[in-house]
């Protein structure tokens, strides 16, 4: 019984930790983030965890990141621009950009 209690508590636990970040990437996909970008890979746009990189140590990060999502920016990462995303709100962009920063 005790083997089963800490095996539950340990899941929950790990589940508590994994949620934040798996609802983050659902945010992103929700928004069409995922359109153009990857954790890992480039596709149209630089991987997330590339973005995260470059502005590793930034104490005002989060809030360039949650501005250049809402409206968007061009010459940072080539001459691809970002397009304006006018359906993320400040609050859902500051949570995207800090669930892009927390992918090292």
């Amino acid at each position: 019984m005790k083997r089963a209690l800490l095996a539950f508590a340990v899941l929950a636990s790990a589940l508590t930790v994994a949620g934040p970040a798996l609802a983050d990437q659902a945010l992103a996909q929700a928004k069409n983030c995922m359109s153009c970008h990857a954790v890992d890979k480039k596709l149209v746009g630089p991987a997330f965890k590339e973005i995260a990189a470059k502005y590793a140590g930034q104490k005002d990060a989060t809030d360039k990141l949650a501005a250049k999502i809402q409206k968007g920016g061009s010459g940072v990462w080539g001459p691809v621009p970002m397009p304006a995303n006018t359906q993320v709100n400040e609050a859902e962009a500051k949570n995207l950009a800090a669930w892009v920063l927390s992918l090292k």
